[in-house]
């Protein structure tokens, strides 16, 4: 059975879609590439609804009151909000509608200007004066400034990629090419993951020669702090050994004028 859930989620694409519709024919874009879509959409809701109203009915007649009465609270807003998305899709008479959605994208918007006919009427080719022939000139020229006037208005794409039509498509052609599309944006994701895995190693390895680098430094800091306690070992037995110099020097001194005192004592007696 399919989720409630799922198929809230899928009428509110369903009504973005029917927006950017709006917004298109607002722009005097060609909507068609989503008439397809739209449609396969507003089928597969249906069939979705439908299969919901007969597992309540199947919970009824199996006195789940609870359960029928639960999924009904959630029958209500999906039943009427696909009313309401076809009527805005298919119009009063069955068909994809673009003047309801162009009065609606005009109350919406009322900021934005006629959209300019992608047909414009064939002129007919007749004599007239200098004067009707400068008023044509005019009128073309204003034309052409008001066409480009209204480009400046349209929504910018960065390299914009042009949907297929499938206007023309039924619903199992349509089904086939979104299965294609899943298919190959699973295979796209495929090969994301596996780049990401080897990202993923690529960062383990530099990680361990990081770790390697950082066992390096440690022992380089160990060996430092080895040779400088042994620095300081020697700067220490260096000094004990000046002072024990210094002091010898003094003894060695007082001996020795000791001694020559003695000598001058003997030779001047």
């Amino acid at each position: 059975m399919t989720n409630p859930s799922q198929l809230f989620l899928l009428a509110d694409h369903i009504k973005l879609s029917l927006l950017e519709r709006e917004r298109a024919i607002s722009l005097d874009l060609e909507p068609n590439s989503q008439d397809g879509e739209i449609s396969w959409s507003l089928e597969s809701l249906r069939e979705s609804i439908e299969g919901l109203e007969a597992e309540q009915t199947r919970l009824a007649n199996s006195h789940d009151s609870a359960g029928a009465a639960a999924l009904k609270d959630q029958l209500t807003p999906l039943q009427a909000q696909y009313k309401d998305l076809s009527t805005q899709f298919y119009g009063a008479d069955g068909e994809p509608s673009t003047n309801n959605t162009t009065q609606a994208s005009k109350s919406a918007t009322p900021d934005l200007k006629q959209p300019i006919p992608q047909h414009p009427p064939s002129k007919s080719v007749r004599f007239m004066d200098s004067s009707a022939a400068a008023a044509a000139v005019q009128d073309e020229i204003d034309e052409e400034d008001e066409r480009n006037r209204s480009n400046l208005f349209r929504p910018y794409r960065d390299e914009p990629s042009p949907r297929p039509d499938q206007s023309n498509l039924d619903n199992q052609q349509i089904y086939d090419h979104h299965a294609q599309t899943m298919r190959d944006q699973d295979d796209q994701l495929d090969r994301l993951g596996e780049s990401i895995g080897r990202q993923h190693q690529l960062s383990i390895q530099i990680g361990d020669e990081l770790d390697g680098h950082v066992q390096l430094l440690d022992g380089m800091d160990g060996d430092v702090e080895r040779h400088q306690t042994r620095l300081d070992g020697a700067r220490r037995r260096i000094d004990r050994i000046r002072r024990k110099a210094g002091e010898n020097w003094s003894m060695m001194t007082i001996i020795g004028l000791i001694i020559i005192l003695v000598i001058l004592i003997v030779i001047l007696k």
